[in-house]
């Protein structure tokens, strides 16, 4: 269950790398496979980091849509399939964050970190030493 949880940033991180390998951008290409990697890395930070990289992977999809949009439209060309195609791309890309979200996926990479320090540990109230 927690695989299919993670298919689309899984697929997101793909065809990321696909949109790079297509640009002659190798080290991006092998910096998306490594993040796929990440996917089975059961901690913490392996998840916050693969969440920032979708979040910059859907920014790249909305800037390669300007980009080609303002192409295409240059040159008299149809441009709007694209835009919705592409559009949509970036919004998967996005959505997949927020699979990490879904307690079964947070049990997968680890527990939450403890927050408050050592006051939070003990049942201090308001108004007592």
């Amino acid at each position: 269950m927690t695989a299919l949880l993670l298919a689309p940033a899984a697929l997101s991180l793909l065809v990321l790398g696909a949109h790079f390998l297509r640009a002659g951008q190798l080290p991006l290409v092998v910096l998306m496979m490594a993040l796929m990697g990440l996917l089975l890395v059961r901690r913490r930070w392996a998840a916050r980091t693969v969440q920032v990289a979708l979040l910059a992977g859907a920014a790249e999809w909305v800037r390669a849509t300007l980009a080609l949009m303002g192409e295409r439209a240059s040159l008299g060309m149809p441009y709007r399939r694209m835009a919705v195609i592409l559009g949509a791309v970036a919004a998967v890309c996005a959505a997949s964050t927020l699979l990490f979200r879904v307690p079964r996926v947070r049990a997968w990479f680890g527990p939450e970190p403890a927050t408050g320090g050592p006051a939070a540990a003990r049942d201090v109230r308001p108004g007592e030493p």
